[in-house]
């Protein structure tokens, strides 16, 4: 598998190796050991999918209290796919990156505690898999704003189907410090 470091500390592009012929193709998703090897050393304790449709958009999503880092890819269709880091002081706070997840470049993006994430779909449907260090905890769920004008996040759609939730999301700058992870 390669690894592609980005901007934001411990967030990282896993491409793993596919082996593909006339039949099809197939990977490993994961392997404990191989991805302890690169740094991804905390252990997955939940499994999640969500199905979506175009123009569906999740997110900015973190836990507080319970933070989860999480593994995240597409099994079908294509994503826009955003981290921010909120953790206050952090060099790089309210930075964020993007790349994109789909079922043809099989990438994977590690997103560490103390981050919020968030997606979009850029086809017609997706089915998007994520691997979570932490339990869910829906007390613990906290968000910011998706289209926060100081963060800047360049999401290639404007119309977004967005939860009744995901609208009531305050902006980063908005959260007070008990609201926002710390940096260690």
């Amino acid at each position: 598998m390669k690894i592609v470091e980005t901007p934001l500390a411990g967030v990282l592009i896993i491409e793993p190796k596919v082996f593909g012929d006339r039949r099809g193709y197939f990977f490993e998703s994961y392997q404990q050991q191989r991805y302890a090897e690169v740094g991804i050393k905390l252990a997955f304790v939940q499994d999640n999918i969500s199905h979506s449709t175009r123009g569906v958009l999740r997110g900015m999503h973190y836990q507080l209290n319970y933070p989860q880092g999480k593994l995240v890819s597409v099994t079908r269709g294509e994503v826009f796919d955003v981290v921010v880091d909120i953790r206050k002081g952090s060099p790089t706070f309210s930075q964020w990156f993007a790349t994109e997840l789909n079922d043809e470049n099989h990438r994977q993006l590690y997103v560490p505690p103390g981050y919020a994430h968030g997606f979009c779909v850029l086809s017609e449907v997706v089915d998007f898999q994520y691997k979570c260090t932490e339990f869910y905890h829906p007390e613990d769920e906290a968000g910011i704003l998706w289209n926060d004008p100081d963060v800047g996040i360049e999401w290639p759609i404007k119309d977004v189907i967005l939860s009744d939730k995901d609208k009531m999301n305050k902006c980063l700058l908005e959260m007070s410090d008990d609201q926002l992870p710390g940096f260690d």
